[in-house]
């Protein structure tokens, strides 16, 4: 007879499967956005329109407006930050990249933080980790050679591959930030404050050119908005509700929406090597945190 799962284990486990799906909605509108309008522009609309269900959500709770007090502000500035510059680094690469190649080097944030564990942590992580984390680096490499192999070089493939590893890295630093602050903070609180930052950082580049929003382009820029919001509680719920390694597995789910998206909406799979760099990056992750989840007690 198995061992039943304890009711707050598969509650988180329900929502990061939730928040999985909202997130990859969410992608998509940026990336139909993306044709017409810039990043700062993108990230300006997402937060912004994610503040109406964040706002509904600590209503529902009883927490509004009692709910924005914060004991930990410094915690919401370093959290906010760290969300903020890896949304813009986000955007950016899906602004350049089909949705599953973008969407597999999201999963580099947990490799990235085996060899800053090493060297900064003095932590020492098993063989099969490393192999793994090497491993995933060796996806990278295997997604940008259909860039570089050719008759002349894509800068835009180069951009956008760069542009996600920079987002693994801050995601991983922005992930650490809120299990520490869901230990004194409400999810809602958190959410509020990411979205309040990104959406002050997006509108400082409306100087710098923004297009007009309207027609399709509006309708994607508040789809990002909604699914962005609820995703982000949904996500910020389950990692309250259970540990993060437990939790990390399922995000793979994530690359099957990215390639269906890719087929069904823009008609396109990745090159096989390409495709072949982003499998070993998600087989990498996983390897990662089920070693990571056997490690702790």
């Amino acid at each position: 007879m198995g061992l039943a799962l304890p009711p707050q284990l598969f509650a988180g486990i329900g929502l990061r499967i939730l928040a999985t799906g909202l997130f990859a909605c969410m992608t998509l509108c940026v990336r139909l956005a993306s044709v017409e309008a810039p990043v700062g522009q993108i990230m300006f609309w997402r937060s912004a329109v994610a503040l109406v269900p964040i706002v509904a959500y600590l209503a529902l709770q009883g927490q509004f407006p009692g709910g924005l007090h914060t004991r930990n502000p410094f915690g919401h500035v370093k959290r906010s930050l760290f969300g903020c510059v890896a949304m813009a680094f986000s955007f950016l690469s899906l602004s350049y990249l089909p949705l599953a190649l973008a969407a597999a080097l999201g999963f580099l944030a947990p490799l990235l933080v085996i060899p800053v564990a090493v060297l900064f942590l003095h932590e020492r992580p098993g063989l099969l980790v490393v192999l793994a984390a090497l491993v995933g680096f060796v996806g990278v490499g295997f997604m940008l050679l259909p860039a570089l192999a050719g008759p002349s070089l894509d800068m835009g493939t180069v951009i956008g591959v760069g542009a996600g590893i920079a987002m693994a890295a801050t995601t991983a630093a922005a992930k650490i930030e809120i299990k520490r602050l869901t230990a004194t903070e409400p999810p809602g609180t958190i959410a509020f404050y990411f979205a309040l930052v990104c959406a002050v950082g997006g509108l400082a580049t409306a100087p710098f050119g923004w297009a007009a929003t309207e027609g399709a382009t509006l309708a994607w820029l508040i789809g990002a908005g909604l699914t962005g919001g609820l995703a982000h509680i949904a996500m910020t719920e389950a990692i309250a509700r259970a540990p993060v390694s437990t939790l990390a597995p399922f995000e793979y789910t994530a690359m099957l929406w990215a390639m269906g998206f890719d087929l069904l909406v823009f008609g396109l799979l990745p090159v096989p090597l390409s495709l072949l760099g982003a499998g070993l990056i998600v087989g990498a992750a996983a390897v990662v945190a089920v070693g990571e989840r056997r490690r702790r007690p």
